[in-house]
């Protein structure tokens, strides 16, 4: 056994035993439905409880990496050929767990806290004064983007510069700004069903379009790779209204897709703060070495949906072709929220809601099962 832990840095030991686990599974280590090695052989390789391991293993598992059979171990189910491929079948137990999380929404309370946003507004006003009166720049104000820039880095291994983000009021506004940068010449495909506001956009923007339907993990394969598209308008995490989840497979088989040619794809990440995973990973962005994703998320559900405010992180290239051919667009978002959600970002509040959340759906969900 070759893995190892890293006392010095400071990512969790479960995380970095799920890397090492999960880079082996991908590299083909571990074969589609082959059985990973037992929690207590690691453990005692690597010197972590075994409840660490079963933390890793648990999120490989959430994943899409590998799913727990009972009594019989883990078992790998990521593949790198499109289309289905037959492993180990799941129990009743874990088939649960998987509805538990699509269940568990309607019945967590999401609300930011009311007191925690009317002491940050003004907080914001007493510290901003008359600042909050002034025009923002056209991509958003700095200190919004900064924070952006160092949440995603944080939460979602994003790393990108401050001008490759683009701040604007929500998501159909930003949907917009992408079909003027990508061209009305490409065909869009998207997933069916889907938010119905992402249709209505790009058929108001009288742009080609594609409706690729959705299977258990992710868009059809056979679909996929029939479809004439050259953008891919995808919700990877949890889509809606069907609120199928793409699963790792299905992840990678989106990323050889836009390998292919001049494609691109737009990941909409809506909701995915309130997943039960411990640490969110593997964002489509942060996946691809082709540099064509486009990553876009909201403040909607994670703060306040009267804010109106959302954001998109362009690849480098297209971040200069915004500068070049769009930048005289200004802003949609009102300074003053900028700021307030800025502040947020910055001193904690974002991430420590986020927290309390994912704690309680948590416990719903030991309760329910």
């Amino acid at each position: 056994m070759r893995y190892s832990i890293k006392d010095q840095i400071k990512t969790p030991a479960y995380f970095q035993l799920y890397i090492q686990v999960r880079d082996d599974i991908i590299n083909g280590i571990y074969p589609t439905g082959s059985k990973l090695p037992s929690k207590r052989t690691i453990s005692s390789d690597t010197g972590v409880s075994t409840i660490t391991v079963e933390h890793a293993y648990a999120l490989l598992c959430e994943e899409g990496y590998a799913e727990a059979c009972e009594r019989s171990g883990y078992f790998v189910t990521f593949h790198t050929e499109d289309g289905f491929i037959p492993v180990a079948r799941p129990t009743e137990s874990v088939r649960n767990e998987q509805k538990q999380e699509n269940e568990i929404e309607d019945e967590t309370d999401t609300e930011f806290p009311f007191s925690v946003l009317a002491k940050t507004m003004r907080k914001v006003i007493t510290d901003m004064d008359r600042g909050i009166l002034e025009r923002s720049p056209n991509l958003g104000c700095l200190s919004l983007r900064t924070a952006i820039c160092d949440y995603l880095a944080r939460s979602k291994g994003i790393h990108a510069d401050i001008d490759q983000v683009v701040v604007g009021s929500g998501s159909e506004y930003l949907y917009t700004i992408l079909v003027e940068l990508l061209g009305r010449t490409h065909t869009y495909a998207i997933e069916s069903p889907s938010y119905n506001k992402i249709e209505q956009v790009y058929t108001a923007s009288d742009v080609p379009l594609q409706k690729l339907p959705l299977g258990k993990d992710g868009i059809d394969s056979n679909a996929l790779r029939q479809c004439q598209a050259d953008i891919l308008h995808i919700s990877p995490y949890r889509s809606y209204p069907s609120g199928v989840t793409a699963s790792a497979s299905k992840r990678h088989e989106y990323i050889r897709w836009a390998e292919k040619g001049e494609r691109y794809m737009i990941e909409d990440d809506f909701e995915s703060e309130f997943s039960l995973i411990p640490q969110n990973v593997e964002t489509l962005f942060s996946l691809s070495t082709k540099k064509n994703v486009i990553y876009m998320n909201t403040f909607s559900k994670t703060i306040s949906p009267s804010f109106r405010i959302g954001y998109m992180v362009l690849p480098k290239h297209l971040a200069q072709k915004y500068e070049k051919e769009l930048s005289f667009m200004s802003c949609t978002v009102p300074t003053y929220i900028q700021y307030v959600v800025a502040e947020l970002l910055a001193n904690g509040d974002f991430e420590r809601n986020l927290n309390r959340i994912r704690r309680n759906k948590r416990k719903t969900a030991r309760t329910k099962s």
